[in-house]
């Protein structure tokens, strides 16, 4: 069996460890290449773009993919719809992995919008100082506003970025007394984020609470019809287990 695994995230990475130990098992992991140093899972490992559906299905069938498990980013849409698309033309299996989104604790602000769009439309009426974690990618739709902003990213941001900001470089995890003590440092007054789930970066979350902050929270974009999804890694193991 050779599965395709399209990942960037902790559980694509876990996934790849447990099939790289199992006998008669492939893998071959892909990443977008969007960040410049990410962290490898174990085993083989594809770099970049496809070019789109037809591509990814040409990849599919010209290596052999028996099961495609996509365990991108929550907002990774495009590719996730393109792997849905690319394995229903080629009558191949099809997971998506995605791990839960956060939930509002007693004492949380959130205002949770659609998209960066109205996130940016959003946080202008909330405080003149924002931190911006929504990926280096998400920065140039505040590009426009005259807030002061804290971005927040793995790599610097490309393209547009707002008059007022200052970028800070780095990777999770993240302890919520690190996190109270830069919102408080900078004078921190909203936080902008997107709903990726997860303990990695669910600091910032318990530190605004903390700070009595609001948060604009970006909802996650939706995962095509009929799509078959589950939460966790072993339950994704186990769906490949079905198939073998």
């Amino acid at each position: 069996m050779k599965i395709l695994i399209l990942g960037g995230t902790r559980e694509a990475r876990e996934i790849a460890d447990i099939a790289s130990g199992e006998r008669g098992v492939e893998i071959v992991s892909s990443l977008a290449g969007r960040v410049r140093e990410p962290v490898l899972p174990v085993g083989a490992v594809r770099m970049g773009g496809f070019g789109g559906v037809q591509g990814l299905r040409e990849w599919i069938s010209g290596n052999a993919i028996d099961l495609v498990v996509d365990a991108t980013h929550p907002f990774a849409g495009g590719m996730t719809a393109n792997a849905a698309q690319a394995a229903a033309q080629l009558g191949l299996p099809v997971l998506h992995v995605r791990r839960p989104g956060w939930h509002e604790q007693p004492g949380d602000r959130w205002i949770r919008v659609p998209n960066l769009t109205v996130a940016a439309e959003t946080v202008a009426g909330l405080g003149d100082r924002v931190f911006l974690t929504v990926g280096r990618q998400g920065v140039a739709a505040f590009a426009a506003s005259g807030q002061f902003f804290l971005i927040r990213a793995i790599d610097s941001p490309e393209g547009a970025v707002p008059p007022r900001h200052e970028v800070l470089l780095a990777r999770g995890p993240f302890a919520v007394e690190e996190e109270i003590a830069l919102l408080t440092a900078h004078a921190i007054e909203v936080l902008v984020t997107k709903d990726s789930g997860g303990a990695l970066t669910e600091a910032k979350l318990q530190a605004a609470r903390t700070l009595g902050l609001p948060v604009v929270m970006i909802d996650r974009p939706p995962l095509p019809g009929g799509a078959e999804q589950v939460e966790t890694v072993a339950q994704a193991w186990d769906w490949v287990l079905a198939r073998r």
